[in-house]
């Protein structure tokens, strides 16, 4: 039996992932979660296998949370529901830390297939949003996008370096970097482009 954790944004019902799962039984939903800092502290407590991750939040600012769970939960596997249309949502062109991508509107069959394929330790990475991903032109690293997430959810130099385990010269260098990129006047205004160009929330 693999037990399933559902996370998902506090107050958006999208896909209904509870009951897409309840149609497989040797799936058992233990629960759905806010997807907040907090998962990680509490996902611990109900040691799911799985953990799918329904949200509107952008790749970027899931990454800090998604690694926080698989250092508190090492054999849980997280699986991400995407929407090709937003740019933002798609899988970063290299390997994206513990974080594996399906289609938000992936049929239940599909979906209770792809947790048993992560259960066995498999890696799942849709083919549409692989190839939606690398006809996108890309200008930050999956690692950069890391650091402006957390920065726009106001995380100082100093907290985002103690969360990606980083020092605060190599986040300011990254910042840096995302400025240069953007063409941004400062970071506030790089958080802004990266935002409208959906790469942000």
């Amino acid at each position: 039996m693999i037990r399933v954790l559902v996370a998902r944004d506090e107050g958006y019902f999208g896909v209904p992932v509870r009951a897409l799962l309840e149609t497989s039984p040797d799936l058992h939903y233990i629960g759905t979660l806010p997807f907040t800092n907090a998962l990680p502290r509490v996902a611990a407590e109900l040691w799911p296998g799985v953990i799918v991750i329904d949200t509107e939040y952008m790749v970027s600012q899931v990454l800090p949370v998604a690694n926080a769970v698989h250092t508190a939960i090492p054999s849980c596997r997280l699986l991400l529901l995407c929407d090709p249309a937003k740019r933002g949502m798609l899988p970063p062109r290299h390997r994206s830390g513990p974080l594996n991508f399906l289609l938000k509107d992936a049929s239940a069959a599909l979906l209770a297939d792809s947790v048993r394929r992560l259960a066995l330790g498999e890696r799942v990475v849709s083919p549409m949003l692989q190839a939606a991903s690398l006809n996108t032109d890309r200008g930050l690293t999956t690692r950069e996008l890391e650091v402006l997430g957390l920065a726009a959810e106001g995380d100082s130099v100093k907290e985002i370096a103690g969360r990606l385990y980083l020092s605060g010269g190599t986040v300011r260098n990254y910042l840096s970097a995302i400025i240069a990129k953007t063409g941004a006047r400062n970071r506030l205004d790089a958080i802004r482009i990266a935002r409208k160009d959906g790469w942000l929330r």
